[in-house]
């Protein structure tokens, strides 16, 4: 089975989510870029994307396509957290050229994407998200448009607490609603 896309801007409780699937015996992979950020901040010569946009975006690719293909070797359904759809975005957002390899790679998951806006509530910067609030929105905005280039049906996932968002994810899977 395709997986899965959750996405949205920073701080829209993706990760959340994504752990109150897992709880429900749906496999999950985490973020990617926060993973390699973590990774590549303990390193001396360490490939940031603020620091070097395009390398950093294909140690992206590298993972996330490994991430696809352990998803779909599964027997039960998978989610992502972000996706190499994610990756096309802010390399629009950084002014760098998507080349046919990044948007070809971003084919190949389920044709919905389950979008979750940023919530001032919930909104934190740190050390992986040094965005502003604002910054956050309009990155949301670009990856529902990045998303729908891409040839996607992005479905807006409806702020409330997590068990609620959960819920409302796998009724939308299941065709109820």
């Amino acid at each position: 089975m395709q997986p899965m896309i959750i996405t949205g801007g920073p701080g829209a409780g993706k990760t959340t989510l994504l752990a109150a699937l897992a709880e429900r015996g749906y496999r999950t992979f985490p973020e990617a870029s926060r993973t390699l950020i973590r990774e590549q901040a303990q390193r001396p010569d360490g490939i940031l994307p603020w620091t070097d946009l395009p390398r950093f975006a294909a140690l992206c690719l590298e993972l996330m396509g490994e991430q696809r293909a352990e998803a779909v070797r599964g027997t039960v359904p998978a989610f992502v957290d972000r996706a190499i759809g994610d990756i096309c975005a802010y390399l629009v957002i950084g002014g760098v050229p998507v080349s046919e390899e990044y948007q070809n790679a971003a084919k190949g998951y389920y044709p919905e994407v389950y979008c979750c806006a940023p919530h001032i509530d919930i909104y934190v910067q740190d050390d992986e998200r040094p965005h502003s609030f604002e910054e956050a929105q309009a990155i949301h905005r670009q990856l529902v448009s990045t998303y729908q280039a891409l040839g996607y049906s992005v479905v807006e996932v409806p702020w409330g607490a997590v068990e609620e968002r959960a819920r409302w994810v796998l009724a939308r899977l299941a065709g109820k609603c």
